[in-house]
């Protein structure tokens, strides 16, 4: 099944690496136009450049997702340079670790501020043009969304506060035609655990060990997400709305190990 977004305006956080920028691509080369941010300015023009140079639209604009005037800015500077939205994907996030009794109030307020607070101011920003649009949202949450793991408390805390906000969200624009949305990934080949702390020789040993931890033995690939929020942003899913779709190699069904 091709998946065609022709004509469509997507706006996409986190483009500049992991799921994110699997999803500029992909949407892009569906025939969308593409608006990209991240907080890296010389990746996201390396990344419009390749877009650009096939013909394809895509403008950025690089910033803090956890500044609110950032995120007036980046809703209003897409809907000029393309005068309209019709999909929202929020896939900018982090993870930390830590527990209930060594996680520091300012590292939970900073993970709730990036993975909870942008993800719904921007969705609220988003509303009134979706609903013009009739258009819809997906949000990256994540298997720690619907499954507790130890070491993880405000990650963990996050994604559970990510998934209701999509049904919430989702009962709330379903009477004005827009669909809200999620994907709950395990663990994927990226650059969240890099980026949060884990150095490379233990990245690469947690990489091994997941293989042991997901019923299909292996972890995922960007791609692969975003095949799955593609679809679920398409009119081939236009009859869902509200779900939190895990897509992990069967991890939410097993136990710890």
């Amino acid at each position: 099944m091709e998946l065609r977004f022709d004509e469509k305006v997507v706006l996409i956080t986190g483009a500049t690496s992991g799921i994110g920028r699997a999803c500029a691509l992909l949407f892009s080369n569906s025939g969308a136009k593409v608006f990209l941010t991240g907080r890296k300015q010389e990746v996201l023009f390396e990344l419009k450049n390749s877009i650009t140079k096939e013909n394809r639209p895509c403008e950025i604009l690089a910033g803090e997702i956890t500044d609110t005037e950032f995120r007036k800015t980046l809703i209003q500077t897409t809907v000029e340079k393309f005068g309209k939205l019709d999909i929202l994907i929020n896939a900018a996030g982090i993870i930390g670790s830590g527990s209930i009794e060594n996680t520091t109030l300012d590292a939970f307020d900073r993970m709730m501020d990036i993975n909870v607070r942008s993800v719904f101011h921007l969705t609220q920003l988003a509303a009134p043009y979706l609903i013009a649009s009739h258009g819809n949202i997906v949000i990256v949450s994540s298997v720690t969304g619907t499954r507790a793991f130890p070491g993880l408390v405000s990650y963990c805390v996050s994604k559970a506060a990510v998934d209701q906000l999509v049904r919430t969200a989702a009962l709330d624009l379903a009477p004005k035609g827009v669909r809200v949305n999620s994907v709950n990934p395990g663990v994927v080949q990226t650059n969240l655990h890099r980026n949060g702390g884990m150095d490379e020789p233990t990245y690469q040993k947690f990489l091994e060990h997941s293989k042991t931890t997901h019923p299909l033995g292996r972890i995922g690939q960007p791609e692969e997400i975003a095949d799955l929020i593609a679809f679920l942003a398409s009119e081939q899913a236009g009859w869902i709305t509200g779900v939190t779709c895990n897509i992990d190699g069967g991890r939410q069904l097993t136990c710890a190990r």
